[in-house]
């Protein structure tokens, strides 16, 4: 989705920073603020997709986005959802066959319900392989990695739905750089770009990645992160230049939902919901006069940056 020069950005908040709020109430205090769209964290407290009548409940919701006028993404990242008890486990690289089925399953269900709800985009990540394994460019969980994310994307394409893959720090692809190094072997992978975590694994600065990346893009989330470490906060509790960011976004005329992933602050949603969207438009008008050059992007986008 692409927009005209002088449209402004759409943003959309996670569900994963409102777990005290029921699913419907989350939607409605959204919409009311004025956001234009929902990042859904598929998980045990919103929309649990392993409960009984996911289709009806479903269907439910996206008559529910309907009226309420809010787009959709669809994110993967619950902690415990499919182990209660190992955080985000098991993974498209964990060592047992059997779990690695597991994971593939929950995410053609994720792509099933963005599907059915009409979402711009299923966001997923690598996980973190076990220690002792290798991950080498040729190693096994690099091959597992691949497998994984090669019927994710086919199943996806079938379905009619984008698949973004997630860099995330501390997992086997953490980076932008990574990212293209599976992408080139994935044909059709999108890139779900949160720009924080440029701040946490290094290599491009965030409106760098929005840049080099623009034709990559399938999902984007802003929130700031303090340089080097992997702590989602709210917009300006952080290093990043948010208006640098928000302005190159603009300037590669991106269309897509803006999201921002406070999983750690359900407890002040109340005021960051409200409060969060008023420094983005802020941060937005203020990076709009000075957006970085687009034709920047241009030639190397979606174009390998290098392995390391």
């Amino acid at each position: 989705m692409s927009a005209s020069a002088g449209d402004g950005l759409r943003y959309a908040y996670n569900t994963n920073g409102m777990t005290s709020h029921r699913l419907p109430d989350a939607l409605a205090l959204l919409a009311d603020t004025g956001y234009d769209g929902v990042a859904l964290t598929l998980d045990v407290a919103h929309h649990d997709p392993f409960a009984p009548r996911l289709a009806a409940r479903t269907a439910s919701l996206a008559r529910r986005l309907d009226r309420l006028g809010l787009d959709s993404t669809v994110e993967t990242g619950a902690r415990f959802l499919l182990d209660p008890r190992r955080k985000h486990e098991p993974t498209l690289v964990t060592r047992d066959p059997a779990g690695r089925a597991r994971r593939l399953a929950f995410l053609r269900l994720c792509v099933d319900i963005a599907a059915d709800l009409g979402s711009e985009a299923v966001s997923f990540w690598a996980g973190a392989p076990a220690p002792g394994t290798d991950t080498s460019s040729g190693g096994t969980a690099w091959g597992h990695l691949v497998d994984g994310v090669r019927a994710v994307v086919a199943y996806a394409t079938e379905r009619g739905v984008v698949a973004a893959f997630e860099p995330e720090p501390g997992m086997l692809v953490e980076d932008c750089a990574g990212w293209s190094r599976l992408a080139a072997r994935v044909p059709g992978l999108r890139l779900a770009l949160d720009t924080g975590h440029c701040l946490v694994s290094g290599g491009l600065a965030p409106h760098r990645a929005v840049l080099n990346h623009a034709r990559d893009l399938g999902a984007v989330a802003v929130e700031d992160m303090p340089r080097g470490r992997h702590e989602h906060r709210a917009p300006g509790e952080g290093d990043m230049d948010l208006p640098m960011v928000l302005g190159a976004l603009r300037a590669v005329r991106y269309g897509g939902l803006v999201s921002l992933e406070l999983s750690r602050d359900a407890h002040r949603a109340d005021v960051l919901v409200p409060g969060a969207l008023r420094a983005l438009r802020h941060a937005e008008r203020a990076g709009s006069d000075g957006a970085p050059d687009a034709s920047a992007a241009h030639g190397v986008a979606g174009s390998p940056e290098g392995v390391r």
